[in-house]
């Protein structure tokens, strides 16, 4: 068989063959034979080959398509082009008609002569083929061509005279045109006269054609390159077809078949809309699919409904495994890729695996108990609470391992003490969960006794591992140690149970126990190893717990010990406080309440960073530093500067002694804050001063509440910047609020908020300190603190005027007197007749001294508080000390004498000197007996 223009297919045409060319020259040798020879090859190849038919097909699609996209381009040309020939003679014709002084030169006597002239203009600017202006009637006035002027134009022209522009294509003489026609109105609005202007549809036809040799050129490219491109299309389907023709598919295709039906494994071809496509004998076999199961859908063949599911969602899976009767399964899908722009389907693969149904269902177990034991791990120990740590556990296990889960605790443990060795008889449930809330086993807090050595807890708390009773009805010892408890559980079903101890360190912490009651199968001995390693890791978390609640038990003791537990009781301030530890863990804040002199008061609060008895025995150490700077008498800056050195040097000490120790772990002070005020009642002023700390709230005797502006310095500890302090004049009856950040902030709620909510709580003015501090605690007190909280108010109070009394005093030894006398009969003013002597004694000695040793100015200042104090101030900086006076001294005993007669005394200073000052009881019981004889004057003369 030879082919169309040349040897049969699949020849490679040997020269023997071919005839001798007509020139006599030998075959294959003439000019351009041996191209033609592959022109034809190719031609024959296509002519035959799927390509081929592919290429001539295409072919006549593009000559058609291009055939049918020249005309209507076309005619697209041809209606665009009247299209604007219609709007440039309706725009033409709007323009003219609107054209100021129109009306007017109609009305005029030859409108001809003034619109003739402009009409032509604007012709010949609009590109129109005429402009001609008329009467409503149609006569003429003024157009392109003159001998129409004065004649009627033809044409329906009702609508422009009722005042409606239009446009037309208008047919009649001389020739066809576009029309627009357009009223023209006076300032009235009355139509009085026409504006016409038109294109000639000739001239409109003579632009179409004008495109026309376009519209030819670019078809003629276009199929070309349709053409070319049908080529390339055939030539590359002919690339991978191989050339073949419709019988060498026929036969490929068959053998595709045949394998494709040989294999033992079941495919699927399911389209995007869920319709069986393909099956193979494998497949239909597995499925028990009817025989006109192809293009019906997957949902009608009868199939599982998971695995029908399956097939018609369209989801990838693999080696999932579902059932089909007594098959299972493993089943895998994947999509296919797109095709001719189709939504994909997919090709489903399945393969028998009831075999391994056995096998899977052991590992699905085993996998399920890894999880559980990963849950274990997370779930268990998420707080350091002994209780809620033995909750945990048992809620892990129900259901998913037992149906009910009980634990028992030693009460060391709940205690946070260290569990006793020996053998344990007795413990404390601590929780109990199931799968109904209703149990036959004894509830949460009840004592359980082993009594009997066979029961299952005692001889798992013998062996030290875990016991199984796989059948509760045949457990002798179970069922001996309580009769009548052990026959209600077995009735209300419970029939299996596994008793683990739970250890820690080698000692036992107590007992959990695993029953089951709604599920069938007992435990069995691989459930043994599975509640040992959960109970394990349990023992562990409630080991901790109990370490850190005896840490904790501890820490909340030693803090106890350190804060004040009884404020003084003092008259510049009413005073209440609230102090609330961390549930997580005891903090190291604390607050204080010191009296100084002059009837002064120090009002403190600090917080140091961290938790535990590290923490609390620092704030210890802070508190004691504060009252040792107290007794100084400083500003509070000053004081805040002497803390913070000594703090660094506390860390630099520490730091060297941990360094030497080895153990990589500092008990230095990791970080503090402090807020220092101190309060005189006497003047009304508070000073304070900031070591990182957050300000006081101020509430004033209407209920305002303020947050002063305070410089907040640097923690303690940081060094390097001094500390600045403010002062405030407090209105009488004022409130100050002082508290630690853990009171306003935490996890769920920021400083701001809190503090809106301190201010809501403060704006109650008619409240004692003590129930201010309720209201705010109840106000932003978290559930679960995750930071201490100390509160400190303070209602201040001013000292009576009355009970104030002050002197100037000269700079002469003998003014001395005139003093004295002065406060001796003020102290009898004031019904303080007992303790007169003592007083005039003092005041003697301390001016005497001041006015030798001190600089000018001299004051004295008698205050009538809990005690009489005095007070003499000068402008020298020289500070007394008390000393022994030898026999041959002739000075030196004079404030020896004052610290015999008063309670107290001291020295404070001021920005212009110091205040020397003493305290003496209002009563004169326990004043010493004076000398038989005592001279004052003589007293004055006696040096320091």
């Amino acid at each position: 068989m030879t082919g169309r223009f040349g040897p049969p297919r699949g020849s490679e045409g040997a020269p023997g063959d071919e005839p001798p060319p007509e020139d006599g020259s030998p075959p294959g040798t003439g000019p351009g034979r041996s191209r033609r020879s592959r022109l034809f090859a190719h031609l024959s190849l296509g002519a035959r080959s799927v390509a081929g038919q592919v290429f001539a097909l295409q072919a006549v699609l593009v000559l058609v398509l291009i055939t049918a996209a020249a005309t209507a381009l076309f005619f697209q040309a041809r209606y665009d082009s009247q299209r604007d020939a219609r709007n440039r003679s309706l725009a033409a014709a709007e323009a003219f008609a609107h054209a100021p002084g129109l009306p007017a030169a109609l009305e005029s006597a030859d409108p001809t002569a003034e619109l003739q002239p402009l009409a032509e203009g604007a012709r010949r600017a609009s590109g129109v083929d005429f402009i001609a202006v008329m009467t409503t009637d149609g006569i003429r006035y003024t157009d392109s061509r003159p001998e129409l002027i004065g004649h009627r134009a033809t044409g329906d022209l009702s609508r422009a005279v009722a005042g409606q522009p239009f446009t037309e294509t208008f047919e009649g003489k001389p020739s066809d045109v576009v029309r627009a026609v357009v009223p023209v109105r006076d300032s009235t609005g009355a139509v009085v006269g026409l504006v016409a202007t038109g294109i000639e549809v000739a001239n409109v036809g003579d632009g179409v054609e004008g495109q026309l040799p376009l519209l030819l050129g670019a078809a003629t490219a276009a199929l070309l390159l349709g053409t070319g491109g049908a080529f390339l299309v055939s030539r590359r389907l002919r690339r991978q077809t191989r050339g073949l023709g419709e019988a060498e598919m026929t036969r490929m295709n068959e053998h595709h078949e045949a394998v494709l039906h040989a294999v033992r494994e079941g495919v699927l071809i399911i389209d995007a809309e869920g319709r069986l496509l393909l099956a193979n004998d494998e497949a239909r076999r597995l499925l028990d699919l009817p025989a006109d199961a192809e293009l019906r859908h997957v949902g009608e063949l009868g199939l599982d409904p998971p695995t029908a599911a399956l097939l018609a969602s369209g989801r990838a899976a693999t080696d999932e495994v579902h059932r089909a009767g007594d098959r299972l399964l493993a089943v895998n899908v994947r999509p296919t890729k797109p095709y001719g722009g189709r939504p994909t389907g997919t090709v489903t693969t399945l393969r028998d695996s009831t075999e391994l149904a056995a096998l899977s269902g052991r590992a699905a177990v085993a996998r399920d108990r890894l999880q559980l034991l990963y849950d274990a791990g997370v779930r268990i120990g998420t707080t350091l609470d002994v209780v809620r740590t033995a909750e945990e556990l048992s809620e892990v296990a129900v259901p998913r391992f037992a149906d009910f889960v009980t634990v028992e605790l030693l009460e060391p443990v709940l205690r946070g003490e260290e569990p006793g060795g020996g053998t344990h008889t007795e413990m404390r449930r601590a929780a109990i969960c199931g799968i109904r809330a209703e149990s036959p086993l004894q509830p949460v807090g009840d004592v359980i006794r082993f009594v009997v050595p066979t029961a299952p807890m005692a001889t798992a708390l013998d062996a030290g591992r875990a016991v199984l009773a796989a059948n509760l009805n045949s457990a002798v010892g179970w069922r001996a140690q309580d009769r009548d408890g052990t026959r209600v559980a077995l009735d209300y079903g419970l029939h299996s149970l596994i008793s683990v101890p739970l250890q820690a360190r080698g000692v036992v912490l107590g007992m959990a126990n695993f029953w089951r009651a709604d599920t069938p199968e007992p435990f069995d001995e691989e459930d043994l190893s599975f509640a040992e390693e959960l109970a394990a890791r349990a023992a562990v978390s409630i080991d901790n717990a109990r370490r850190f609640t005896r840490e904790h038990a501890v820490a909340v003791t030693l803090q106890r010990s350190l804060l004040p537990r009884v404020l003084p009781d003092l008259s510049a301030v009413d005073v209440a406080f609230r102090y609330l530890p961390a549930k997580a863990g005891v903090g190291g804040d604390w607050f204080d309440v010191i009296p100084l002199a002059g009837a002064r008061v120090a009002l403190v609060v600090g917080d140091v960073v961290g938790h535990g008895v590290h923490a609390a025995a620092t704030m210890g150490r802070l508190r004691t530093a504060v009252h040792n700077f107290s007794t100084l008498d400083m500003p509070p800056d000053e004081l805040l500067g002497h803390l913070d050195e000594l703090i660094d040097r506390i860390d630099q000490d520490e730091s060297s002694a941990d360094e030497g120790a080895g153990d990589g772990e500092s008990a230095g002070v990791t970080g503090a804050t402090c807020l220092y005020a101190v309060y005189d009642p006497v003047s009304g002023h508070c000073a304070m001063a900031s070591a990182g700390h957050p300000g006081p709230a101020l509430v004033r005797p209407d209920g305002r509440v303020e947050y002063p502006e305070l410089p907040i310095g640097l923690p303690l500890g940081v060094g390097g910047m001094p500390f600045e302090a403010v002062e405030l004049r407090l209105p009488e009856a004022s409130r100050l609020v002082l508290f630690t950040d853990g009171l306003l902030e935490d996890r769920d709620r920021d400083f701001d908020t809190g503090l809106a909510l301190l201010t809501e709580a403060l704006s109650r003015s008619d409240r004692s300190p003590d129930q201010a501090c309720s209201d705010v605690l109840a106000s932003l007190l978290f559930p679960a603190p995750s930071d201490d909280i100390a509160l400190l108010i303070a209602d201040t109070r001013r000292l009576p005027a009355d009970r104030i009394a002050e002197w100037e005093v000269l700079p002469d030894p003998s003014d001395v007197s005139r003093v004295r006398r002065a406060g001796s009969a003020q102290l009898t003013e004031w019904g303080l007749g007992e303790v007169t002597f003592t007083a005039e004694l003092i005041l003697s000695e301390l001016i005497t001294n001041a006015i030798r040793y001190g600089t000018p100015p001299i004051r004295v200042r008698l205050l009538r508080d809990r005690t009489l104090i005095c007070e003499i101030s000068d402008g020298s900086s020289t500070s007394p000390h008390l000393r022994y006076a030898a026999t041959t001294d002739e000075g030196g005993r004079g404030l020896f004498l004052v610290a015999q007669y008063a309670e107290r005394w001291g020295t404070r200073y001021t920005d212009r000197g110091k205040v020397i000052w003493a305290e003496l009881p209002l009563a004169g019981g326990a004043e010493p007996a004076p000398p038989a004889v005592v001279d004052l004057e003589a007293l004055e003369d006696l040096a320091w």
